[in-house]
């Protein structure tokens, strides 16, 4: 999925940490981003990646991933934006949580964009996040 993602974000001027450690998951243990990016007007964006090739457990975990977002968006407002990513097939619930379902369930929610990996690549490659 990397493979994909990174060259978007560069291609659409965007410089990339893969990896960055933006703090703690609820003060217990170190939070580390897939892809921490920056735009030309050095605005940060959190870039979470999730792959689903066959059904299975990383479909229980979006919830998790969108509060520990949120929560992130919350503690540090330098941070611009943040993006979940769903890659695959496998995905049960993806128009769930790309419609915004989540929205109704959790508190903050609406600080996460869910998006397909083929919408972020489009809006990466145009440099337009």
């Amino acid at each position: 999925m990397e493979r994909m993602v990174l060259p978007a974000l560069e291609m659409g001027g965007y410089r990339i940490t893969r990896q960055r450690n933006i703090g703690m998951r609820f003060g217990v243990s170190r939070h580390n981003i897939d892809t921490y990016a920056l735009d030309d007007s050095d605005r940060p964006y959190l870039i979470s990646l999730k792959w689903q090739q066959v059904q299975g457990t990383a479909e229980q975990k979006i919830p998790f991933e969108v509060v520990c977002l949120a929560d992130a968006m919350m503690q540090n407002e330098e941070f611009f934006k943040a993006y979940l990513v769903l890659g695959g097939e496998g995905w049960r619930f993806k128009e769930f949580y790309l419609s915004g379902g989540l929205n109704h369930f959790l508190v903050n929610a609406d600080l996460v964009n869910i998006v397909s990996l083929e919408r972020f690549v489009q809006l990466a490659n145009q440099g337009r996040l």
